[in-house]
């Protein structure tokens, strides 16, 4: 084993790089792989390997410098070796292990029976000032204070147990990495299969030798990139479920731990700095010149300040749990979930949601334009994507989260917040023949505890197309709910990933499906899915996107139809018995996909024409074909990324009745929902 020691000072700017040997270097415990580098030929991966073998692969962030040959050590190999950082002063960690990654025992989980007895009428985390051990997991002082790790003399958890140095090992990737299960059957690749796997794989961008994303879009013909030669997290996800399904986990690996090293990179617009804990929404390998003729690899991360319409990406940290989760689900390495750098990137993401703020709601506040729907279309306020992605983020941090004292009270806000968020959305972001027909009845101007029109609806506000259009056996949540606004349109996202994380009741989840093959030709038609449904017309359209010239309607975001959405639809189709409706969609994309080169989205009521400004090859609709070619043949996969209903979260009431004066339990209401 080789030696390395890490020393980290508080007071230094964050021009610390981590300098990684390219000529033999492993990253992160994987040898670079030849498979990986072969068929890279677009334009923004011709530096695949670093140029000259002495140069230096550079963070512009924080972590460590560090010095040692060998391979790359991420602030700390697990943390389950390491079991705290120590903020705001100088220090110098200094032990030896030897672990393996994928062990049958994880090293800490957490347990719902334990996080159940944590009850406190606070969902946020905040307000805990005096918890020293839970402030040691934080980065506090501003942007520039970065953190450090503590002299550790002495810690149990350590495998093996004595006390000696942190080494690094040769590199070797973990045997339960090398035997990540492959979904893909023995059969023979279809010839679109054949093609979509050679274009996924063009479209891989490495940093260092090293695997760590896709571009957006690889279009040949493309002659303004814009950002689309970036890797995006949301967009990542599906090409990472691809290549997990196919037993491939390493690109996904370096992913999480890249972006994770890039999250404490400092970000500012207009000299204001968002929360610690933003990820980015995208990021770059820039490849910068140095004397000599010498150059090195940098990633070059987009917080949002080069964004159009410059919005904070809310949706990356969330997503990025979500493929956290997914990655140690499929390949049983959860070594890296446990890992102390990782516990502290996750609860810093969790630290930035559960903030107390002047909201009334448990559902996150976000402004336009901060998720997928990332231009101006009305849904700033309590969108339903984002509380969708939160919830689901919440019970992956409930799996994942080490359980200790400086954890507990994170543990305890989770709870609750899932608690709270749940019964909102069921009571209130729920709409059937029978709940329009009570809000077509409600009274207003209702100044009570008690009363039933709580958010002062307008029965005037029901649009005349959704009397007509909803069906007698199905439902959906609707996009947003804020004080005397409840915005009707279909999203479909939000509505797939309230199913796949069990947010709505069994019975409000089938509904939506119910809803999706009685509309069939309104929400799929001749390419799925549409992103949302009805499109803004006329002055509706003007008034709310700015008159956008790309959100016209029917078109883009303003109801056109992604692909990308297929393998979110063939997940909620599995998880709800409903195989068939995802059979039918992926066949419709099958006859298309690869005769219209792969386009980002499609335009007119029924998706019949390619997008005006698609870009053609997109990554995300390449990929997410394949992962639900994948799903479908194997959908006992699936089960790996879904959730079930949760029977202990409805045991934990937040609502203390006994001084409120509500009437209703929320846990009460939301199980009298569900089906036994």
């Amino acid at each position: 084993m080789n030696s390395l020691s890490l020393l980290c000072h508080a007071t230094m700017k964050p021009t610390c790089r981590i300098l990684n040997r390219c000529r033999n270097s492993a990253f992160f415990g994987f040898p670079r792989s030849a498979t990986w580098l072969h068929g890279l030929t677009k334009t923004g991966n011709s530096s695949s390997f670093c140029v000259n073998f002495e140069q230096n692969c550079q963070y512009h962030s924080n972590p460590f410098r560090i010095s040692g040959s060998g391979g790359v050590f991420d602030d700390a190999r697990k943390a389950s070796q390491v079991p705290s950082w120590s903020l705001g002063q100088s220090g110098i960690i200094s032990r030896s292990y030897s672990t393996s990654i994928g062990t049958a025992s994880r090293g800490v989980s957490v347990i719902a029976s334990l996080a159940s007895r944590f009850r406190n009428l606070s969902t946020s985390i905040e307000t805990r000032v005096n918890d020293n051990n839970f402030e040691k997991i934080y980065v506090q002082g501003g942007i520039n204070v970065k953190p450090l790790v503590e002299r550790i003399d002495k810690d149990e958890n350590i495998v093996g147990g004595e006390e000696s140095r942190i080494e690094v090992g040769d590199g070797k990737k973990s045997e339960s990495l090398n035997e990540a299960t492959v979904v893909t059957s023995e059969r023979e690749y279809s010839d679109i299969e054949k093609e979509a796997w050679r274009l996924l794989r063009d479209s891989v961008v490495t940093y260092c030798g090293n695997p760590v994303g896709t571009v957006a879009a690889n279009d040949p013909g493309d002659k303004q990139l814009l950002n689309y030669d970036q890797v995006f997290i949301r967009d990542f996800v599906p090409s990472a479920l691809a290549f997990l399904l196919k037993g491939e986990g390493e690109i996904v690996r370096n992913f999480l731990l890249h972006t994770l090293q890039l999250q404490s990179w400092e970000k500012t617009v207009d000299c204001y700095s968002p929360g610690q804990g933003l990820m980015p929404a995208s990021f770059k390998v820039r490849t910068v010149p140095l004397d000599g003729n010498k150059t090195e690899e940098v990633l070059d991360p987009d917080f949002g300040e080069s964004a159009i319409g410059r919005v904070a990406p809310v949706d990356s940290g969330l997503w990025w749990i979500i493929l956290l989760r997914a990655y140690g689900k499929i390949t049983g390495d959860y070594g890296l979930q446990e890992r102390v750098d990782v516990q502290t990137g996750l609860k810093m993401i969790l630290n930035l949601c559960l903030t107390d703020g002047f909201d009334m709601f448990p559902s996150l506040l976000v402004t336009d334009g901060s998720c997928m729907i990332d231009r101006r279309m009305g849904i700033h306020g309590h969108p339903l994507e984002i509380q969708a992605l939160f919830y689901s983020a919440l019970r992956c941090s409930r799996e994942m989260l080490a359980v200790n004292d400086g954890s507990k009270n994170l543990v305890r806000a989770i709870n609750n917040r899932l608690s709270a968020l749940s019964f909102h959305i069921r009571e209130y972001y729920w709409v059937d023949m029978k709940k329009m027909n009570e809000i077509y009845r409600y009274k207003t101007e209702e100044y009570s505890t008690e009363a039933t029109n709580k958010f002062n609806i307008y029965p005037d506000q029901i649009p005349l197309w959704l009397m007509d259009w909803i069906p007698e056996e199905g439902g959906y949540f609707i996009g947003n709910l804020q004080p005397a606004h409840m915005d009707f349109r279909f999203f479909t996202l939000g509505n797939l990933w309230s199913i796949v994380s069990s947010l709505g009741t069994p019975k409000q989840n089938d509904a939506v499906l119910n809803l999706i093959d009685a509309k069939w030709d309104d929400l799929v038609g001749h390419m799925p899915l549409k992103i949302s449904y009805p499109a803004l017309e006329f002055e509706e359209w003007r008034i709310i996107t700015g008159s956008d010239p790309k959100n016209t309607p029917w078109s883009y975001h303003n109801g056109g139809s992604w692909p990308t959405l297929l393998w979110q639809f063939t997940l909620a189709c599995i998880k709800m018995g409903r195989i068939e409706l995802a059979q039918k969609a992926a066949a419709l994309a099958e006859k298309r996909l690869r005769s219209d080169r792969w386009p980002e989205y499609y335009d007119t009521r029924t998706g019949k024409f390619i997008g005006k400004q698609a870009r053609l090859y997109q990554t995300w609709t390449i990929a997410g074909f394949l992962t639900t070619k994948m799903l479908l043949e194997n959908p006992e996969k699936a089960a790996l990324l879904f959730w079930d209903e949760d029977y202990e979260l409805l045991e934990i009431c937040v609502c203390a009745l006994s001084k409120s004066g509500r009437k209703k339990c929320s846990r009460g209401a939301a199980k009298s929902q569900i089906l036994v």
